[in-house]
This record gives C-alpha cells, sequence and structure tokens, in this order.
C-alpha cells in the first residue's frame, strides 16, 4: 500500500481565503490541531508576506513537533533567507519555492523568457538547500505550461537540490483525464523524477480539484497538496478530508493511504470554520451537516434494516458520534418508531398510528422535527386526559388598525359549537370565546410561551395555569401557530379542571 503525504496549506493557501486570515494564536492553535491529525507537512505561511506571517512560521516551527514545517517563498534571495530564518527552529523544515513556468505567465506576469525562468528556478533550489535540505519546487501554473519545458526545469531543478516537485492547477483548469496524463507524462520523461516525489496542489474552480488529485495520485504522485474544508483562493483547494476519506474507503481501487488520524478529522473542520468564520455548507462532504444524515423514508428503513446500504462509511471514523435520521415529511413509519423507542416511547399500534398521522401534519408546518418536538408531540396525542372539550377551528384576525377577533368552532360533549369574540389581543380573544362556548368560570393565573427549537418554523409550546373552585391545573398545548398552542393549552387545562370535578378532593 503507496503512503501519501498529506501536505496542509490551510494556514497559507487556505488563509488566502477572502476573510479568513488568522492572527499568531489561531494559527498556533490550529496548527496543534492538524499535528494531532498527523499530517506531514504544515505549510504554516508565507514568512516574506508580513512579520506577522513571518513570527506564525516561526513560532509553529518551534513548538510543533513530530511533522515538517513549511516555509513559502517566490524564486528571490530574500524570500529565501525570510523563510530559511522562518523555519530555523524546526525539528524538520521546509522551504517550498516557486516561479511560473506558463507562457502565459511568462509574458503578461514576470516578463521573463523561458530561459530565464529555468535559470531563476535553479538559482532559488540552490540558495533554498543553504538552509535546508529539503526543498519542494512548484512550477506555478503548470498545468497550461509546455509540457516539454515543464519537463525541462523540473529535471534541472531536481538536479539542483531539490526533494519534491509540485505541480499545480493554479487556476482550476486541468480535467482529471487530461491532469492524469501531464503526471504520467513527467513520469516518463524526467529522467531523474525518482530522486525526487511528485507533489499536486489543485485549484477548484471548475469543482475538480478533488478530482484531480485523486487522478494524480493513480499516475504517481506520492504528495497531495489540499487545506481543510476546501478552503482558499476563489473556489478554493482540494479539500483534505475527502482526499483522505476516498483513499481510506476505496484501498483496493487506489492502493494507497495516509497516515492521517481520520478520527480527529470533523474535530479539526469544526476548528478551521470557527476561527476562520467560513461556513461549512450542509452538503460538504465528510464533513457537513447532512453528511451522514438521512430523511428518505426509503434511505431510512434500509439504514435501520443494514447501514451499508445508504452509508460507505461509518460517521465514528471522521469523528462524528453518529449517523442522523432527519425526520420530515419524507420520514416513514421505521424511523418515526425507532427514534420514539431511542427517546424512551414504547407505543402501542394505535397509539403510534395517532403520533405518526399528528407527526407528518406538523412536518408540513415546518422544516425540521426536533426530539423536543416528538416529545411533546407523544405528551399531547398519545398521553392526552380524556377530552370533554377539543378544538376543530380557529381563525384568528389582528393587527394595528382592527380589534382582535377569534372566532372558535369546538366540540363540547360531541356537540360541534362555534362562536367569536373580541379582545384586547388575539389570545385573549381565543380565551374568551373558549370560556363562553364551554361556559367555564376559571381564573387564569400563569401564562407562559417557549419556543421548543430554534428557527422561525419552530413548535411553540404554551403552558398555562388556571384555577376554579380552589383547584388549579396546568395545560400545555404545541403548534408552530402561537395562537393555536395557546388554545390547546387553555382547553387541555379545562379539560383537567372537568376531571377533577368528578374526583371528590380528600380531606386532611
Amino acid at each position: 500500500m503507496k503512503i501519501i503525504k498529506i501536505f496542509d496549506t490551510t494556514l497559507r493557501d487556505g488563509e488566502q481565503s477572502p476573510g479568513a486570515s488568522m492572527n499568531v494564536e489561531e494559527k498556533l492553535h490550529v496548527a496543534r490541531q492538524l499535528a494531532r491529525l498527523n499530517v506531514d507537512i504544515i505549510e504554516a505561511g508565507f514568512p516574506i508576506a508580513s512579520p506577522g506571517d513571518f513570527e506564525a512560521v516561526k513560532r509553529i516551527a518551534e513548538e510543533i513537533k513530530g511533522v515538517t514545517v513549511c516555509g513559502l517563498a517566490r524564486a528571490k534571495d530574500q524570500d529565501i533567507e525570510r523563510a530559511g530564518e522562518a523555519i530555523r527552529p524546526a525539528e524538520s523544515g521546509r522551504i517550498h519555492t516557486f516561479i511560473a513556468t506558463s507562457d502565459i505567465h511568462l509574458q503578461f506576469k514576470l516578463r521573463m523568457s523561458r530561459d530565464e525562468v529555468l535559470e531563476a528556478a535553479v538559482r532559488a533550489v540552490k540558495k533554498a538547500r543553504e538552509f535546508t535540505d529539503d526543498v519542494e519546487f512548484s512550477a506555478e501554473d503548470a498545468t497550461r505550461s509546455d509540457w516539454d519545458f515543464l519537463c525541462r526545469v523540473i529535471e534541472r531543478v531536481i538536479d539542483a537540490g531539490a526533494t519534491t516537485v509540485n505541480i499545480p492547477d493554479t487556476v482550476g483548469y486541468a480535467i482529471p483525464q487530461e491532469f492524469g496524463e501531464l503526471i504520467g507524462y513527467i513520469v516518463n520523461r524526467v529522467p531523474n523524477i525518482d530522486r525526487a516525489v511528485i507533489s499536486v496542489h489543485c485549484h477548484n474552480d471548475l469543482g475538480l480539484a478533488v478530482a484531480n488529485s485523486l487522478t494524480a495520485v493513480m499516475n504517481g504522485a506520492g504528495q497531495v497538496e489540499c487545506t481543510i474544508n476546501g478552503i482558499g483562493e476563489r473556489a478554493g483547494n482540494a479539500a483534505m478530508e475527502e482526499i483522505v476519506m476516498a483513499l481510506k474507503t476505496r484501498p483496493k481501487f487506489f492502493e494507497a493511504d495516509t497516515r492521517i488520524k481520520t478520527e480527529e478529522i470533523y474535530k479539526t473542520s469544526r476548528l478551521v470554520s470557527k476561527i476562520t468564520g467560513m461556513v461549512v455548507q450542509p452538503n460538504k462532504a465528510i464533513v457537513g451537516a447532512n453528511a451522514f444524515a438521512h430523511e428518505s423514508g426509503i434511505h431510512q428503513d434500509g439504514f435501520l434494516k443494514e447501514r451499508s446500504t445508504y452509508e460507505i462509511m461509518r460517521p465514528e471514523t471522521v469523528g462524528i458520534p453518529q449517523s442522523k435520521l432527519i425526520l420530515g415529511k419524507h420520514s416513514g413509519r421505521h424511523a418515526f418508531k425507532e427514534r420514539l423507542r431511542e427517546l424512551g416511547y414504547e407505543l402501542s399500534p394505535e397509539e403510534l398510528d395517532k403520533a405518526f398521522a399528528r407527526f407528518k401534519k406538523i412536518c408540513d408546518q415546518k422544516k425540521y422535527i426536533f426530539d423536543e418536538d416528538l416529545e411533546v408531540l407523544v405528551s399531547e396525542e398519545v398521553k392526552k386526559v380524556p377530552e370533554v372539550f377539543s378544538l376543530v377551528s380557529l381563525r384568528v384576525q389582528s393587527g394595528t388598525d382592527s380589534k382582535p377577533t377569534s372566532t372558535v368552532v369546538m366540540n363540547i360533549r360531541g356537540q360541534q359549537k362555534e362562536t367569536t369574540e373580541t379582545g384586547d389581543g388575539p389570545v385573549d380573544a381565543t380565551y374568551r370565546a373558549i370560556a363562553k362556548l364551554t361556559e367555564t368560570r376559571s381564573s387564569l393565573e400563569r401564562f407562559e410561551v417557549k419556543g421548543i427549537t430554534g428557527g422561525t418554523d419552530a413548535l411553540g409550546e404554551v403552558t398555562v395555569t388556571l384555577t376554579q373552585d380552589d383547584r388549579t391545573v396546568r395545560g400545555n398545548g404545541s403548534d408552530t401557530d402561537i395562537i393555536v398552542a395557546a388554545a390547546k393549552a387553555y382547553i387541555n387545562a379545562l379539560n383537567k379542571l372537568e376531571i377533577r370535578k368528578r374526583v371528590p378532593e380528600k380531606g386532611v
């Protein structure tokens, strides 16, 4: 099994994402986690770029052990000297120097000839060797370079002392088949390629960074440059977690693996997201919120019978505690019953039918059903008190320029009745209508409202305390409409009072 080196550039290329800059302490925090993740190389920064970047690379070189610490440098003496100074304290230090090799960069950016670029590359590698034996050379914009010229540069920099040669797809231009052919071309055409590790650094402008990186591995690359969560300039870099888990999930296909401690992946992803402020999209592979979540009833049923039917890896392998069955309108009875069982509810077939019907109704009202929603649902639909009064329908009119009015239809002792009342607000109007229909004289002692879960579509819960004839009861009701929840709570309490009337109070 070939071991692929993971060169993590989150702290250098990843930090170049707009708004993702990190201070020295934040970089150190991430670097410590990258070391726990067991990456092979940490590209800690671009020392010549700023005093802060220099300090970050130097501090990481001093404090982080068991990993190679790398500093980036253009093919210029002052850059290389600054990088050399920054990595000097490292247990294992690398200088990564680069210059563009594509004609478009030579003509418009560098204004240099091919021969001038070739000599600059060789000179830079020799200069870097004055500070460390571990020198990486990158041919910027390699995928848009002339292949024969690229091979000439690679051969010369290896002769000059480069131990790693990087083939960057700097602008995310390559297509996997084409990129694989380029790596194979280099393997076959550069006579001294066996003296260096081929690395690849792919950008995601066409959404192909991970695919290109994996194709390169299949064609001879021994190092992949990537970032946590795929952050980086423009559309970002190849996502480390996707590359690592592709190799681990398909070992027979790739015949390659990494030294990454995959159980640290999710923790690392969350840390980088928190520090950079770059939110991980829910459908992001491996670390997204939905990566191990199932809502479809067909999927949930298959997953509960045998998880491999719909999961190709276990969430625990990347540090996520467990898969999630997301209960929603696509969920089936199997998943619903299983979730209730996990919450401690064992329902009879009749109770399950009632609860599942109410669940489906709620699903049409809100996007996400949480455990708290289910607990309230079961308590209302399954553990109900006998109903003397029940709500049939409710219509409320309210606003800044109209008198709050509520029309309530109720089933009272088997008969359906309707009335309309006004009040100080929609809840007051509703409660007046309910009191009129039920012919009750209870006193409202307490009225509490809370959101069971977050979001504007949250299931709201209302709790009321009613007193009548020295009897005090609490009623609960929940709904996505808080006025309906208030009505349910009031009616629930009135039903409890009716039960109390039939049970004589015990003497002292």
